[in-house]
């Protein structure tokens, strides 16, 4: 039986998705709230009216509209139908939407993707969880999609990835900081192939020596923290991540020397 699917929100990520969706097979209707199009893919005038033959929703607009794209579908829900949340939304929201979904009998998943979508489309790393999980990742995956099922419910998935995101995002933001300071003291490409040999270098037992390292030096190294503030504000760039970083060790100091 070829599965009806809505997408619901066809910017770059449903857009590719859906497309690919398209080509795998799939028999696919859409709504945008800006309009956009997708060959192949049967335009339907408002969220109720593309989730209204379908049995499966994915609902890719963003975490802000997730709610909101929800209520709009709910009238037209058949009851069975599954709806998978793929917005980088928190756990909180998660959860909320499949209390939402529960009273009229539509099953909610959370689908966090792994990757970016550009490049991968339906083959994006998706990782999914809540009571359908299962159910998910065989919709999708004879479709062609890369789904892995983490047990728990709707919200362990997306908390997976928000959590590596603290360390992937800042980590980019450190980055980013610290080469503005390096073009403003003039040593940039230095900094760059510094930060580069030192990612390379990079294996498990990194994780352990960061860690340990930072309480075990916290006193020190807040206060190399706090030269490097001042160091950014005397070059006249914002020192976000390194006020922050010197804030987190300030902390750990404190902490250790409480009796």
């Amino acid at each position: 039986m070829t599965p009806r699917i809505a997408v619901l929100g066809l910017g770059e990520a449903g857009s590719l998705i859906a497309a690919d969706l398209v080509a795998a097979g799939a028999d696919v209707r859409g709504f945008d709230p800006l309009g956009h199009r997708v060959a192949g893919v049967a335009p339907r005038r408002s969220e109720a009216d593309a989730v209204a033959d379908a049995d499966l929703v994915l609902s890719v607009n963003s975490s802000h509209d997730a709610m909101t794209a929800l209520e709009n579908a709910l009238p037209s829900l058949s009851a069975g139908t599954l709806w998978a949340d793929l917005n980088t939304a928190s756990p909180g929201l998660k959860g909320a939407l499949a209390d939402r979904a529960a009273g009229s009998d539509v099953t909610v998943v959370d689908v966090a993707l792994m990757s970016p979508v550009p490049g991968k489309g339906l083959r994006t790393p998706m990782l999914v969880s809540g009571g359908a999980a299962d159910r998910y990742a065989e919709l999708l995956a004879a479709l062609g999609a890369d789904v892995e099922v983490q047990p728990g419910p709707v919200g362990t998935a997306i908390s997976r990835k928000l959590l590596r995101s603290v360390f992937y995002k800042g980590l980019a933001a450190a980055v980013v900081e610290a080469l503005r300071g390096a073009e403003a003291a003039g040593c940039a490409d230095w900094l760059r192939g510094n930060i580069a040999a030192e990612l390379a270098s990079f294996d498990e037992r990194t994780v352990d020596r960061l860690v340990d390292g930072t309480h075990t030096h916290a006193r020190r190294r807040a206060d190399e923290m706090t030269a490097a503030t001042e160091q950014l504000e005397e070059l006249g760039v914002p020192a976000r991540v390194a006020s922050a970083a010197r804030d987190l060790l300030v902390e750990l100091r404190d902490g250790a020397a409480q009796p």
